[in-house]
């Protein structure tokens, strides 16, 4: 699999066209393309001028980077000046879904209630699943999120995504006390 580098507005932009957590990039450009996987590629077809210049891989953020960027979200003034639990959760949510989003993707699809959906792509697939769930858009991504659970909730969903996404146990901790 290839990873190309896409401006914010364009990623805003596919992400807007999901229809379902977890829904890989490629499935949601198949999907608007009309491109199924079974039609065949020319590989006498050169790549565009403009193309191969704009179309760079992504470096992965090594992990390093990625606890770096989490200690800086919680020593940031921003994040200091939040007075209320659900921001600061919001706050979290965004940055680990831009520090990954397929590992958000995947960590969100399975995290589930008894009776009710945490995430989904849409406010009123989360009000299906309970009037009063308080959905909130998470900024800078397709995901929204219920908010009328008490902070335990909150964190224990926080504690959940982080160690799916591998962040180390210690980090993990600390992040979930400042919710």
């Amino acid at each position: 699999m290839k990873t190309i580098e896409v401006d914010d507005e364009l990623y805003r932009y596919i992400a807007s066209h999901t229809q379902h957590i977890g829904e890989s990039a490629s499935d949601i450009l198949r999907r608007m393309l009309k491109f199924s996987s079974a039609q065949p590629v020319s590989a006498a077809t050169a790549p565009s001028a403009a193309a191969s210049t704009s179309v760079q891989p992504v470096a992965v953020q090594p992990p390093r980077d990625r606890v770096r960027t989490v200690r800086e979200l919680l020593l940031s003034d921003e994040y200091a000046e939040q007075n209320r639990a659900v921001n600061r959760f919001l706050m979290v949510l965004s940055t680990l879904h831009r520090l990954s989003p397929q590992e958000f993707a995947a960590a969100t699809e399975s995290l589930h209630g008894r009776t009710r959906i945490y995430f989904a792509a849409d406010e009123q697939t989360l009000l299906l699943h309970g009037a009063q769930t308080k959905p909130r858009h998470i900024e800078g991504t397709p995901y929204w999120v219920i908010t009328n659970t008490n902070t335990g909730r909150k964190r224990s969903m926080i504690e959940y995504i982080m160690l799916a996404m591998q962040f180390p146990p210690e980090l993990t901790e600390k992040v979930c006390g400042t919710i």
